[in-house]
């Protein structure tokens, strides 16, 4: 029987873990950058935490099954319901702002496709306990700060930023009312995957005889592209009296919002663009999505602010914000644009023998240099140099330590350059020796250097 990895799940050998493990990396620094500290939950949860954030219709989206305990029970989908669990138990002891960021594998039961499969990882970064515009910009500043990280610049991403404030604000001034709200809230997130016929079609039922003049409305919304037209458009409308004062003070946070992320050198990566609406119910201000450039292709990163959902799954209230980011579409990415690095693990120094006395002095000495962290490779059975110089070579190796019994009598050692084919003899028993194979491996030295005090064979 032959046995293959399930639809949507992938399998990870050496060279591919190189590119997962590279990818944490990066994440984690630019976290630790902004110092958010890292935090982990349970792969497997209640089943109720997920429907008690999304409903019952999430249910057909996961990996759930009844336990031998009798539990409903879920893989994981996403980070934020734990969060909120973790958080709303220390609600009352926890040091506000809370930053915290977690790297970990999520599951959906969904149809595998381009940027989205069954199994991901995700990188999840949150601030809890901050109403102010301040946590919403340092978010999108990490957001940026990660995704340079990995080499990308403006002309390779942008930032959309929305209001699901405003959009509420905006809706209601058309007379949607709460029991519509989330319908045409999750029209307006599929909007841009319908055409003109499909969106009036949707549309229609909430607006009726008003729905043409709402979609040249909501067209006009769409092309904002920076506050001036963003607050002229809203002072165009016959507003009542409290939606206005409620746009006003929005508008001041755009404005506050926008000063802040020019502070931090992010603002040109940053595109208002009220497309961006983010299906998800809990939203509550602003939402944004990180794209690549040319628009193309699934959302890089997503988020926003989300200040009533843990106080919704726990009763403890703690406003919020945070974004997630996904490895399948950032690998994509990141492939595309030819900004993986050779990542092709590599020890730090190969021993070479061809004996067993030679190997017996070469294990003695590849536990001390282990013991120092150092990676060393060797045979694990006897061959000839020659073959063991090509798999140096194969590994793309510079330096390699050689081991033979007229060096070895001598107290010496041989330290060869794979690329230059320079050799030199290095006194073994030195209480130097790491210091010296340190700054010529760490420096790439070639062996004529004056750090070896040697001659060359």
């Amino acid at each position: 029987m032959k046995f293959e990895t399930l639809p949507g799940f992938r399998s990870f050998y050496p060279e591919h873990c190189s590119v997962r493990n590279y990818i944490f990396e990066l994440w984690r620094k630019s976290a630790v950058r902004y110092h958010f500290l890292e935090y982990d939950a349970p792969t497997l949860e209640p089943l109720e935490l997920y429907k008690e954030k999304s409903g019952e219709e999430i249910v057909a989206q996961l990996f759930n099954f009844v336990d031998k305990g009798e539990r409903a029970v879920a893989l994981r989908p996403e980070m934020t319901p734990s969060l909120a669990r973790l958080a709303g138990v220390k609600a009352n002891s926890l040091k506000r702002p809370v930053k915290w960021y977690s790297i970990g594998e999520q599951f959906r039961y969904e149809r595998p496709q381009k940027g989205r499969l069954r199994s991901f990882y995700q990188f999840n970064v949150d601030i809890l306990g901050e109403p102010g515009v301040g946590a919403d910009a340092e978010l999108i500043a990490c957001l940026v700060d990660s995704l340079q990280g990995f080499g990308l610049a403006q002309s390779d991403f942008k930032v959309r930023l929305s209001d699901r404030h405003m959009w509420v604000l905006f809706l209601e001034h058309w007379g949607v009312g709460d029991s519509d709200l989330a319908s045409v809230l999750s029209v307006m997130d599929r909007m841009h995957r319908m055409d003109e016929t499909q969106l009036h079609a949707s549309l229609l039922p909430h607006f009726n005889d008003s729905v043409d003049r709402f979609i040249d409305h909501l067209n006009q919304l769409l092309a904002i592209a920076d506050i001036d037209a963003l607050s002229q458009y809203f002072n165009s409308l016959a507003l009542s009296e409290g939606i206005r004062e409620q746009i006003q003070s929005r508008l001041v946070d755009w404005s506050a919002l926008s000063d802040l992320l020019k502070s931090m050198g992010v603002a040109d990566y940053i595109q208002i663009d009220f497309s961006i609406v983010r299906g998800l119910a809990y939203y509550t201000g602003f939402v944004f999505e990180a794209f690549e450039a040319s628009g193309e292709g699934r959302a890089l990163a997503g988020g926003g602010r989300y200040d009533d959902l843990i106080e919704r799954l726990t009763g403890n209230t703690m406003e919020a914000v945070g974004f997630a980011m996904g490895d399948v579409t950032l690998l994509d990415l990141l492939e595309s644009k030819k900004l993986l690095p050779d990542l092709s693990p590599k020890p730090d120094l190969m021993l070479l023998f061809i004996d067993e006395t030679a190997r017996s002095e070469a294990l003695s000495d590849a536990h001390t240099f282990r013991s120092q962290g150092w990676s060393i490779d060797y045979p694990l059975k006897l061959q000839s140099f020659s073959k063991q110089f090509k798999i140096a070579n194969q590994k793309g190796l510079s330096f390699g330590l050689i081991y033979r019994s007229e060096e070895l009598e001598q107290g010496q050692v041989v330290l060869k350059n794979f690329q230059t084919s320079e050799e030199v003899r290095i006194e073994r028993n030195s209480e130097h020796l790491i210091e010296r194979l340190t700054s010529i491996l760490g420096q790439g030295q070639v062996l004529s250097s004056p750090l070896c005090e040697d001659k060359p064979l």
